[in-house]
């Protein structure tokens, strides 16, 4: 199912959950970042799977603040001024958060779509479309329903999807993504990896992933040229 990578391209892999504010910021972050780099068509991106709470029940009845305070033992209090950070960063590059909305959900099911758009070249616009459904527009991205709703939207085959759900035959690849984070020693996202070489870990400012786009880059031209 994965697409042969070019090699006549950088590779740049992003380890990174839906649900998780940082792994938004990170992306936008990022983005910024690469879409003021001058050779910037001279590199793929490719999406990696990480759940940071593989084991978790979805539950639309529960609101956020509930589960960090059930789960992670963090005070509802806290939990707000926590947010209310996040949410004042995100407005800053674009990212509107919606946590009262967001529901509680495993993200299994949107990992392996993401596997399936890649197929497609569609792995960075299904990764947005996704993170926007969690955390604006209070979707349940464990919903089946929203995940078919996305194959339409970016007009992919549907059926193939469903009877790929059903099988999980995709699961195979987003335990490998993990399995790889693993040996990487990756705990927590998101995480990027710049040809394999340079490692970048969290929702960092784009000046450092600017930094960092050049200088390996830089060297992986002088590689491919040898």
């Amino acid at each position: 199912m994965h697409q042969d990578l070019s090699p006549s391209k950088m590779k740049i892999e992003i380890w990174s959950d839906i649900a998780c504010p940082f792994c938004y910021l990170g992306k936008r972050e990022f983005e910024l970042a690469l879409e003021k780099f001058s050779s910037k068509d001279e590199i793929e991106v490719v999406w990696r799977s990480f759940q940071l709470s593989p084991s978790i029940q979805t539950n639309t009845e529960i609101s956020i603040y509930d589960h960090l305070q059930n789960e992670k033992g963090i005070a509802e209090e806290h939990a707000r001024k926590m947010t209310a950070g996040i949410s004042a960063r995100g407005k800053s590059v674009g990212i509107t958060y919606n946590f009262e909305q967001s529901v509680v959900s495993n993200t299994l099911k949107a990992h392996m779509l993401l596997h399936f758009a890649q197929k497609y070249g569609l792995q960075n616009s299904v990764k947005e479309r996704l993170l926007k459904l969690h955390f604006t527009e209070g979707a349940n991205v464990d919903d089946d329903k929203v995940l078919f709703e996305i194959c339409e939207e970016f007009e992919m085959q549907t059926r193939d999807f469903e009877q790929i759900l059903g099988s999980k035959s995709l699961y195979k690849e987003v335990r490998a993504d993990i399995e790889q984070a693993r040996i990487y020693g990756i705990t927590g996202v998101p995480f990027f990896v710049f040809d394999q070489k340079y490692a970048i870990s969290g929702a960092q400012e784009n000046s450092v992933f600017q930094q960092t786009i050049h200088q390996a880059f830089e060297e992986w031209k002088l590689k491919s040229v040898e």
